[in-house]
């Protein structure tokens, strides 16, 4: 008969910490312990934080970032240049592109990208509130001009690429796409920021 190795307020951390990605069961357990091991040092103040995150963090209803407004301070920050929207699939490819720091620009966050195999429409993504959001801009001063679709070089992404590309067809807004720097089936978030970079300056029409 099989004993068990923790309690089961420890075993219950780390079949969590087993859920996160690129931690297994394994490594899940190292985590476990080093946090309990250093309890004053990392576990109290992590679980502060993820408190903390869990009373005050958003989705932006504007973009679909996450952040502890809403709108997010990308969208509610004047310097941004408004005419300039960069789709990316997730919040994490955002904060790559930030992270890259080449074009002071809007964003809007699908949520993923379209995939026939995982049931994944249209109506499964944050499409609708891109064609809303340059729809509207197109009736004030600070029109949008440009849509960057900045999707992984996947068959998913580039068929999520297609699509956007084809609803935004006679709305007036240039649409473009990365180009050199991101290889094919590629996930940007993996993306170092000199890849990035090079992929948004030397973007190409769709």
């Amino acid at each position: 008969m099989s004993r068990a190795s923790a309690g089961p307020e420890i075993e219950k951390l780390i079949q969590l910490l087993a859920r996160l990605p690129g931690l297994g069961p394994r490594s899940a357990r190292r985590a476990a312990l080093h946090l309990i091991k250093k309890r004053a040092q990392l576990l109290e103040p992590l679980t502060q934080a993820m408190r903390m995150a869990l009373e005050r963090v958003t989705v932006c209803s504007t973009c679909g970032n996450i952040d502890t407004a809403n709108p997010c301070a990308i969208c509610t920050d004047p310097r941004r240049d408004p005419s300039v929207i960069i789709v990316v699939e997730d919040v994490a490819d955002l904060w790559a592109l930030e992270r890259a720091a080449v074009m002071n620009a809007r964003y809007h966050v699908l949520g993923g990208v379209l995939s026939a195999l995982d049931g994944v429409g249209p109506e499964d993504l944050n499409i609708a509130g891109l064609a809303d959001r340059v729809a509207t801009k197109q009736a004030e001063e600070a029109k949008v001009k440009e849509i960057l679709l900045a999707l992984s070089g996947t068959i998913e992404g580039q068929t999520t690429a297609h699509y956007v590309s084809d609803m935004l067809e006679g709305s007036g807004v240039t649409v473009s796409r990365l180009a050199h720097g991101v290889p094919v089936g590629g996930e940007l978030d993996y993306l170092d920021e000199g890849t990035l970079a090079q992929a948004v300056k030397a973007r190409t029409p769709v």
